[in-house]
């Protein structure tokens, strides 16, 4: 019933338009997103047919002998058709795996989509791997997530904050000034943690040229002069905060709490979720405590981006 293709770069238009269709893909999964550092990885995704038509895809990467949940992206899983049935995926898991042992793999990491992202119910995938692949959770980062249709009161820290952004002068507008954001958060990383952020400046500007429907840059200033910001990725149910970072004016001025309250409360309401990014580090082992705390100030609550493995 099912037939199994190993991706190839001239199919990048049926699968771009097979991410678009379907219940759980975001742009993330679409090839020009995918593909800004396939130098890096060695591409294995797979294409799963059933009768002859596109049913499933999986983006992943080998490694040795282990198929990875492509290692360049924050979450994976498979992506499906709104037609993908229990039974279905259970038969596909199946199937995918006597493949994947076939071909000489013996382990998969697996990261399947968290719900937020579902335009449908797509947790079908779940049940397949508790049922056929025997799979454990090595790994659980926690993000913190704002219901926008039932969002949480900002606690007190967060509207002094605001109080004090206001009574300085700082605006927040939407710009695409990355250099002057990249600067920031450069600094503030090495600063803070003795790291580079994951992207380069110009691996952003790429990307932000590619999706500027869901790459979008938002400032905060004080007499024109960028203080802080946030980089965004917005989906069809998810704002997310790929970066945020201010300067050391920018914080003692409260700068990142109106930048939230701005996009929580004004910009960005008709979506179903904010979800600020993970605070962990380590597989999930990690804890940053005082990150996940300012987060929390704003309402957001726990939601688990987790990592299975199972042998074949």
């Amino acid at each position: 019933m099912f037939e199994i293709e190993r991706y190839t770069a001239d199919q990048k238009a049926i699968w771009n338009q097979f991410v678009l269709n379907s219940k759980n893909g975001t742009f993330l999964f679409d090839r020009n997103y995918m593909d800004y550092h396939s130098d890096r990885f060695e591409d294995y995704s797979l294409m799963i047919y059933r009768k002859g038509r596109l049913y499933s895809l999986l983006a992943a990467n080998k490694m040795g002998s282990v198929l990875y949940s492509h290692q360049g992206l924050t979450y994976g899983g498979l992506i499906m058709s709104d037609k993908v049935t229990v039974a279905d995926s259970v038969e596909m898991f199946r199937v995918i795996n006597a493949c994947l042992k076939e071909s000489g793999f013996e382990k998969v990491i697996y990261k399947p989509i968290p719900f937020i992202y579902h335009q449908h119910p797509a947790q079908e995938d779940l049940y397949a791997l508790f049922r056929t692949s025997n799979a454990k959770i090595i790994g659980r980062n926690i993000s913190s997530t704002i219901i926008q249709s039932d969002k949480m009161k900002f606690i007190e820290s967060r509207k002094s904050g605001i109080r004090k952004a206001l009574s300085n002068g700082i605006t927040v507008r939407q710009s695409n000034d990355l250099s002057a954001f990249w600067e920031i958060l450069d600094t503030n990383l090495k600063n803070k943690y003795g790291v580079a952020p994951v992207h380069t400046l110009s691996e952003l500007q790429l990307l932000q040229s590619r999706f500027p429907q869901n790459i979008k840059l938002y400032l905060v200033y004080k007499d024109d002069i960028a203080l802080g910001g946030s980089l965004l990725y917005v989906t069809k149910q998810v704002v997310h905060t790929q970066y945020i970072s201010a300067n050391i004016e920018g914080k003692e001025l409260g700068v990142l709490d109106l930048l939230f309250d701005y996009l929580i409360n004004h910009e960005y309401t008709n979506y179903p979720y904010f979800d600020f990014g993970q605070s962990t580090e380590n597989m999930g082992s990690v804890l940053n405590e005082s990150l996940i705390f300012q987060k929390e100030g704003f309402g957001g609550r726990g939601l688990c981006y987790d990592i299975y493995e199972y042998e074949l």
